[in-house]
């Protein structure tokens, strides 16, 4: 409950950063990664896990055998991360160095990248550096999986974020609204 606490404090301080005053819920975890074949997955990185909430999800999903990786800006959401999940290989990075991150874990090609960012408060230029980013380490097919808001959908930002889906990605879907997400929240699914 503590971490609740310290997302919304987090949400009030740095709404256009953190995105949400509450985590994300069980709900729209599990339908992050339904039918994306996580379950043969080999490497994956988590980018923008806040207090992880879509993480336990994540890791239940994938082999044991695979490389799991997160990265989280945010000092003391990185610190709540760390506390929580001890055993998970974190980073209090910016989701643009993800390349670096991977030499450094000796992972040549990743098979997802999950996101918790909020891509709808992102200005223009930071949506298109943390993209670049992540499409430079997906392989042919590579996933990449994040959620929206249905409210930002209707922002700016969250109209050119859909846009540049569908410009960068062969394959984009979007899943049925998970109404029991606060706010509620639907996710996109892109392969390369």
């Amino acid at each position: 409950m503590a971490h609740h606490l310290t997302f919304v404090k987090k949400f009030v301080q740095k709404p256009f950063q953190t995105g949400a005053v509450l985590p994300s819920s069980v709900l729209l975890a599990k339908m992050m990664v339904k039918d994306v074949g996580i379950e043969k997955m080999k490497a994956v990185v988590e980018i923008g896990p806040g207090t992880g909430a879509i993480t336990p999800t994540i890791l239940s999903s994938i082999p044991d055998s695979a490389e799991f990786v997160a990265v989280e800006i945010d000092p003391d959401l990185y610190t709540i991360f760390q506390q929580r999940f001890p055993d998970v290989k974190s980073y209090n990075a910016c989701a643009s160095t993800i390349s670096d991150i991977m030499r450094k874990e000796n992972i040549s090609e990743l098979d997802a990248v999950f996101s918790g960012l909020p891509w709808a408060s992102f200005p223009e230029e930071l949506q298109t550096k943390l993209l670049d980013a992540i499409c430079d380490v997906l392989p042919p097919n590579g996933l990449f999986a994040t959620f929206a808001y249905i409210q930002g959908t209707w922002l700016p930002a969250g109209q050119r974020f859909k846009k540049v889906l569908r410009k960068r990605f062969s394959k984009v879907e979007k899943s049925p609204v998970v109404w029991r997400n606060i706010p509620p929240a639907f996710i996109y699914k892109c392969f390369i």
